[in-house]
């Protein structure tokens, strides 16, 4: 990398760290923490207030995206950011869960990941790209963890409200990265079909990898509506989570940059693309046949897989959508993305709900691994040629 790429790499990969911290410190302890709000007591409820936030990301995500193609990724990327933050302070002073929903909701509006991941395409090559991506994926997951280890710490000192007040901070930090660190964009080509969905929607390689990342997001929700359960039913107590969550995490980050990124150096792509996904089935059935008598280090163990799974295709899918999109439609591709990515998290948080009050951890296990297998039947097909340009 260049210094410049360099320098672009790391400041959106910030932005996204410093955006995702504040999304993860709720996500582990938001289920328990919200049942003890007003409304808390409906699992259906609460699980629509830890999923809002996907569905006005869903609604959001290709009009900005197209927004950022012409009128630039920086505008957009900090008035999402200020749009986030003031969800934020909402989610904070929700006095019941009715306001959590709203609160969620606002957060969800700021829908700029489109634009970033776009920007980031703008100011890198083909050579690096992957690499870049791949950075911003590792930071994803490396707050991921330690949202896990200080989730339940602080949410025993300051309660849900004070994690979203963190939250709105963080995306204040988020709004100065982009100010003053970002580079200057380039300017974007001037093209009568800068932008165009039609492109977009009749590629089949995006659309597989638009069904992927709806998938791999609604099981990420709807596992958080059964896996801190299963925890407590091994013994290990709420705020000890972190001692199962971020082994796990370290684990599979260890396993995927050892080894998964230097098959796919090697041209098996494809092997540890559709691979990570059979994975994530697999652990599906077995947390499923682990509710009959809960082991710690079984669970544990499900975990790491699980994440070695999810940051394989949470690094991966990115770069591959703006590889295979063109330059001038790459936010409108990164949009119609993380439109699906969006309704994945708010499918897995508002349909878990209903599921884990319906049928319990039971359904929500074997309801995550029927979508895990309807996206590997979906992915087998998608052409050697795409996955090679990845």
């Amino acid at each position: 990398m260049t210094p410049e790429e360099r320098r672009a790499s790391g400041a959106l990969a910030s932005i996204y760290a410093l955006r995702m911290l504040g999304l993860f410190l709720v996500l582990p302890v938001f289920a328990l923490q919200a049942s003890h709000y007003p409304g808390g007591d409906d699992p259906a409820l609460i699980g629509l207030a830890m999923g809002i936030y996907g569905l006005t990301q869903a609604v959001l995500q290709v009009p900005l995206g197209m927004a950022s193609d012409r009128l630039g990724r920086k505008p957009v990327i900090l008035a999402g950011l200020a749009v986030f933050a003031i969800g934020s302070a909402v989610a904070a002073w929700a006095p019941s869960v009715q306001w959590l929903v709203i609160g969620r909701a606002l957060q969800g509006a700021g829908a700029i990941s489109a634009a970033v991941t776009a920007l980031l395409a703008d100011l890198t090559r083909d050579a690096v790209r992957t690499k870049s991506m791949a950075l911003v994926g590792i930071s994803i997951a490396l707050m991921f963890a330690l949202s896990l280890v200080l989730a339940p710490v602080l949410a025993a000192r300051i309660g849900l409200s004070g994690l979203f007040v963190i939250t709105a901070l963080l995306a204040l930090a988020g709004m100065a990265v982009v100010a003053w660190v970002v580079p200057t964009e380039p300017p974007l080509p001037a093209l009568p079909s800068r932008g165009s969905l039609r492109a977009v929607l009749s590629n089949p390689d995006l659309l597989r990898a638009d069904v992927g990342v709806f998938v791999l997001h609604a099981v990420q929700i709807a596992l958080w509506m059964a896996v801190p359960a299963l925890l407590v039913q091994t013994g290990l107590d709420n705020a000890a989570h972190w001692k199962v969550y971020l082994p796990a995490m370290v684990g599979s980050l260890l396993i995927m940059g050892g080894v998964l990124f230097r098959l796919e150096r090697k041209g098996y792509f494809r092997a540890v693309y559709l691979g990570a996904i059979a994975l994530m089935l697999l652990v599906q059935i077995g947390l499923f046949f682990s509710l009959q008598a809960p082991s710690l280090g079984v669970v544990a163990a499900l975990m790491c897989l699980y994440f070695v799974g999810f940051n394989t295709q949470e690094a991966g899918q990115p770069s591959l959508v703006s590889r295979v999109a063109a330059p001038h439609q790459r936010g409108a591709a990164l949009g119609v993305y993380n439109t699906l990515m969006s309704l994945g998290i708010f499918v897995g948080g508002s349909v878990g709900g209903l599921i884990s009050k319906t049928w319990g951890a039971p359904g929500i296990f074997l309801g995550c691994a029927a979508l895990s297998l309807l996206w590997l039947l979906v992915a087998w097909p998608m052409r050697p040629s795409a996955l090679a340009r990845h």
